[in-house]
């Protein structure tokens, strides 16, 4: 029986470098993110001015799918557990369910930080191996912080939110499409862009643009402070779930 804190995070990693579902994820990540843009600017990244017009729309065009993988590392680090019962083997290990949580949410973010680091430096080098990148443009090292922190925040997101729905399939099928395909909809219809662009992956990733895009009511860092409230609204929603769960008997 875990006890502390440091042991239940001990626990938790020892459990995630030995299910091959969930180390996958951040390689998945990682490789979609540089490849896709290696690849694009490679081959567009002097034709195509929108992809250096701003240059972080280069840079972190490899995201926009990799963070697909990113959102799954999240679902898959609780969501595993509910789908296979493992999560009653967890309880009985660490029976204070907010501790168990916690650790989740700490490796999560641990992990998080160490992919956004690796991915964000292997985008810029990408671009600057392609199609070049002053790094002297304004903008440019908010950009790349943007880039680290959007993904231990969307971590923390899908395991807040998969933790709240209290079910895998559930988790896996609405947020993997509404990162990949629903928000960008959304925020192309007119109208609705006005609050799709509130949205936490929307925020966040606009937070990584060097320059201001017409029609967006707020500036780069309150686009990551918008994504952060989220995240912190999800992990804490999920802790609330988690708990009725116990007092339900569940």
């Amino acid at each position: 029986m875990t006890t502390s804190l440091s042991g239940a995070v001990r626990a938790e990693r020892i459990k995630f470098t030995t299910l091959p579902s969930q180390w996958a994820a951040p390689l998945v990540a990682l490789l979609l993110t540089i490849g896709i843009t290696a690849a694009v600017n490679a081959a567009y990244g002097v034709k195509d001015h929108s992809l250096n017009e701003d240059p972080a729309g280069g840079i972190f065009y490899g995201l926009l799918f990799g963070h697909v993988a990113v959102a799954c590392l999240g679902i898959l680090l609780i969501g595993q557990e509910f789908n296979t019962r493992m999560i009653d083997v967890s309880l009985t290990a660490v029976p204070r369910r907010g501790r168990l949580y916690g650790a989740k949410l700490a490796l999560g973010a641990g992990i998080g930080l160490l992919l956004g680091i690796a991915s964000t430096a292997g985008s810029f080098l990408a671009v600057a191996t392609t199609v070049g990148l002053d790094l002297s443009t304004p903008g440019l090292t908010r950009s790349f912080l943007a880039g680290v922190l959007y993904h231990p925040l969307l971590v923390v997101l899908c395991v807040g939110l998969t933790a709240m729905l209290g079910n895998f399939s559930a988790a896996l099928g609405l947020l993997a499409p509404m990162l990949f395909l629903g928000t960008t909809w959304l925020a192309a219809i007119p109208g609705v862009r006005e609050v799709g662009q509130f949205l936490p992956d929307r925020a966040g990733l606009y937070a990584t643009r060097t320059q201001a895009e017409p029609g967006i009511h707020y500036g780069h860092w309150t686009g990551l402070l918008i994504m952060a409230l989220w995240a912190g609204a999800a992990a804490y929603g999920g802790l609330r779930a988690l708990r009725r769960r116990e007092a339900s008997g569940g």
